[in-house]
């Protein structure tokens, strides 16, 4: 075992990357939500998610706030049940949506569904029925097939308003697995090549779709406004063409999401209100360059809500030294989080429960399941003595972690726990092995 310094602190909790309103009662005892993580983790079993609901509504608002004359729409795909729908209705949002099940978990939770965006580079026609059976806002559409398809779909007396996806050759975001603005990846369409332009004019050709404006996205976990600037100027250029060659005018512009957010202490995080002042500074401007009026402007957070809102708890199986590693391995892992394997993302987990007893030492606290690289969160600093038994956290949870959930080897999915002003309560339920069972019909 290696003997480290404590930059981390495990002395002391740093809570800078934890729900805001997280406090340590005594050394080692940390509550979120007025909770302490230990109560949670007893009621409930773990691993477990834990979801501070007050800072969803907080983060909420600080976008309500940098963009009041703007459409702010949640991006469902980061996390969704019906609470968080709820909540993120509640605080003025509406929200976008890539499938069926999220549009109806969200118009069950009481999304108005004009309020709500339909995206996807790859709409079933259940998506598209759902769509236009509920009366979504917005479909964004991602290809040429999918205009024909849905202006099938909306019927002789129907009218569907859509944007286009357009691909503004801006490359941003914290890994290239998570980078959509550029022409090498699945979604939208070029602006480079003229695919945009004439999917365009095909919209226009359809009188049962109206076109309300453009959309982009250009990636996730971005943390410098100037990659959106880029963009910003592009979209305009695109609506300012769409003017001179078919005198329409439109009316909204859609910039996606994907603002970065910090998952372990020192990381940068997108700077919100900067992004808002400097977005409609370039939007007035490029718009005055053009001689177009200013579009309304819709921005799509989710991991930026969502995600800092969010800890999960985990067990403690085993630690053993292999090779001069020090392996912990809880009870969860890639299942519940793929994100270290997917894109190695980094996470800072803690010791909860108790204060540790020895020096701090470099570990790597690894998965409960079958593969070599179910590996949480490789070289950390924990209490060398941590134990089977012990109890974990890993702040900034909230966000694609349960929405990109697997049934690997059968573990089941973890639960999801709300705290809120001193109470915990169950949001969704632990997928258990009669569910297992259940879904295993032949024989």
């Amino acid at each position: 075992m290696i003997t480290v310094p404590d930059p981390a602190g495990t002395a002391a909790f740093d809570l800078s990357v934890w729900p805001a309103g997280t406090t340590e009662r005594t050394r080692g005892e940390p509550a979120v939500g007025g909770v302490p993580l230990t109560e949670v983790a007893s009621r409930f079993g773990t691993p477990v998610y834990v979801l501070d609901e007050q800072e969803v509504r907080n983060r909420c608002r600080t976008y309500r706030l940098a963009f009041p004359d703007a459409d702010v729409r949640y991006a469902a795909k980061a996390f969704l049940c019906r609470a968080m729908a709820h909540w993120v209705a509640e605080e003025g949002l509406g929200m976008d949506v890539c499938s069926a099940g999220e549009l109806e978990v969200a118009v069950a939770a009481g999304v108005p569904p004009e309020r709500i965006v339909l995206h996807g580079n790859a709409k079933s026609p259940a998506d598209l029925d759902a769509a236009l059976r509920l009366g979504v806002g917005r479909i964004v559409i991602d290809s040429p097939s999918e205009i024909a398809r849905l202006a099938a779909a909306v019927g002789p007396e129907g009218r569907q308003k859509v944007m286009v996806r357009v691909v503004p050759g801006v490359g941003a975001g914290g890994h290239e697995k998570i980078r959509t603005g550029t022409d090498d990846q699945k979604f939208g369409l070029s602006l480079t090549d003229g695919h945009a332009q004439h999917a365009v004019a095909r919209i226009l050709d359809q009188p049962r779709l109206t076109l309300t404006g453009l959309h982009c996205h250009l990636g996730s976990q971005i943390t410098t406004v100037k990659p959106y600037l880029a963009a910003v100027r592009r979209m305009v250029g695109l609506m300012a063409r769409i003017r001179e060659q078919h005198g329409l005018v439109l009316p909204e512009l859609d910039l996606g999401g994907g603002h970065g957010i910090a998952y372990r202490p020192g990381e940068a995080a997108l700077d919100v209100t900067a992004l808002a002042r400097r977005v409609r500074a370039e939007l007035a401007g490029s718009c005055a360059a053009a001689g177009l009026p200013v579009p309304r402007l819709i921005i799509e957070p989710g991991r930026a809500i969502a995600g800092p809102a969010g800890v999960v708890l985990y067990r403690v199986l085993a630690v053993k030294r292999t090779a001069g590693t020090v392996f912990v391995a809880v009870d969860g892992g890639m299942s519940d989080n793929p994100r270290p394997a997917l894109y190695g993302a980094r996470y800072a987990p803690r010791l909860v429960g108790r204060a540790g007893a020895a020096d701090p030492a470099l570990m790597t606290v690894v998965g409960r399941h079958c593969e070599a690289g179910d590996v949480l969160a490789p070289d950390v600093v924990l209490p060398g003595d941590v134990h089977p038994g012990d109890l974990l956290a890993v702040p900034v949870a909230g966000a694609y972690h349960l929405s990109m959930a697997s049934g690997y080897n059968m573990v089941g999915r973890p639960p999801v726990v709300a705290v809120h002003e001193g109470r915990a309560r169950l949001l969704v339920r632990r997928e258990s092995l009669d569910d297992i069972r259940g879904r295993d019909v032949g024989l």
